[in-house]
């Protein structure tokens, strides 16, 4: 399995990658305000990549439930800074989490490499043409609904049925936007539109989603579903549990893990790997 990022190709049959947090907003739900400036943020992505994140995935806005939409000026402002600082000192990939075309855009020029969109290419009509004209990396996410009413009534049938075909669509779209498709990593959106029962149904039915022969990419760390499943309502409590899952998903496909502390979830991957004969 490839992914592609700007010309390169990243072989993901093996071995997976850890996709590290850089939050620089003020109202995160775990972590906001923790990193003020760009050179916290860059001091923050560099401890991630030395810990053994693969991607640095900085991002401006938030998007936990409920959470207000910001300026593209304002994420301009909270992003660049630290992806130009990051990009001077590292030579790891590096992910803008964002679904503005102006901001994706000028977080490449600045030395971004993949676009993580929590659209899946939908909340920018001009994101689809960056993507395919540059070769970014794209990070292509489910949502039902959008950040400030997502978790209001989520609902689903089937939701492994309904989250695959969005991954169809997504394909398809991405292909007549002239994306090449290896560039593409499909993102179920675990919290995003989903209850507890949504999330686990997703989470055991990941295997369906190798179908599309793309990196599946999974974000549960530090997620509120975690605690819920664990009997308690301690963000401490949440770490481990989103380190197992980070093994199981492994076993289940998935190749991508974004998350809040890099070097556990890292040592669980490759002893996963180990087991599975993949290392």
């Amino acid at each position: 399995m490839t992914w592609r990022i700007r010309g390169r190709d990243f072989d993901l049959s093996r071995r997976g990658m850890v996709m590290g947090i850089i939050n620089t907003t003020p109202d995160s739900f775990s972590d906001g305000g923790s990193l003020p400036d760009a050179a916290s943020a860059a001091e923050h992505g560099l401890r991630l990549a030395a810990e053994g994140a693969d991607i640095l995935d900085v991002g401006g806005e938030s998007t936990r439930p409920g959470a207000e939409p910001v300026t593209a000026e304002e994420e301009l402002r909270r992003t660049i800074p630290a992806i130009r600082l990051l990009r001077g000192k590292t030579s790891a990939l590096i992910s803008i989490d964002t679904s503005k075309a102006v901001v994706a855009r000028a977080a490449l020029e600045a030395g971004a490499d993949i676009i993580n969109d929590v659209t899946g290419l939908r909340g920018d009509p001009a994101m689809a043409a960056l993507a395919a004209e540059t070769g970014a990396g794209v990070a292509a996410m489910h949502m039902q609904g959008e950040p400030r009413t997502m978790q209001a009534n989520p609902h689903y049938a089937d939701p492994v049925r309904e989250v695959g075909e969005f991954f169809r669509q997504v394909l398809a779209r991405s292909v007549a936007s002239g994306i090449d498709p290896m560039s593409i990593a499909l993102d179920p959106g675990i919290g995003f539109g989903k209850a507890q029962e949504h999330n686990q149904a997703l989470l055991r039915g990941l295997g369906a989603f190798l179908e599309f022969d793309r990196p599946i990419l999974v974000g549960a760390s530090r997620k509120s579903f975690l605690g819920w499943i664990a009997g308690t309502a301690e963000m401490a409590d949440r770490f481990w549990p989103g380190v197992a899952l980070t093994a199981l998903c492994r076993e289940k496909g998935a190749r991508i893990f974004r998350v809040h502390d890099a070097k556990p979830h890292r040592e669980a991957l490759r002893m996963t790997e180990a087991i599975l004969g993949d290392a």
